[in-house]
């Protein structure tokens, strides 16, 4: 089984600031460190978040905070109109059932002495 190669921060580091400054383009890091265009982007994530000993880009933090709460936004909004249907499927059982809505239980079209 091939063993998985280690790369340091500091070379980490060192490539993402290289692209970042423009002095390389991406495909030449690449061929230059051996390393796919993947794991590059990756790096270049990874370094804005300040994984590297470095100091976080405070934009990709926000920007990282941001999709963490569209997803949450995006969640929650599922489970709303998960509920609402849910609650409406109960009430037109209900009604078709002619029971009440009012949780008592009992029928509207009965007498009040009549509990079903």
């Amino acid at each position: 089984m091939r063993q998985r190669r280690g790369f340091s921060n500091e070379l980490k580091r060192q490539v993402v600031e290289e692209f970042i400054s423009g002095a390389s383009r991406p495909a030449q890091l690449c061929r230059r460190h051996e390393i796919a265009p993947s794991l590059l982007y990756h790096w270049k994530k990874q370094y804005s978040l300040g994984r590297f000993d470095n100091e976080p880009v405070k934009e990709a933090a926000m920007q990282d905070r941001i999709e963490k709460l569209e997803r949450l936004v995006g969640k929650l909004t599922l489970e709303n109109e998960f509920l609402k249907k849910a609650y409406q499927h109960k009430l037109s059982l209900q009604g078709k059932n002619g029971k009440s809505l009012n949780g008592t239980g009992r029928n509207l079209r009965t007498s009040a002495g009549d509990v079903s």
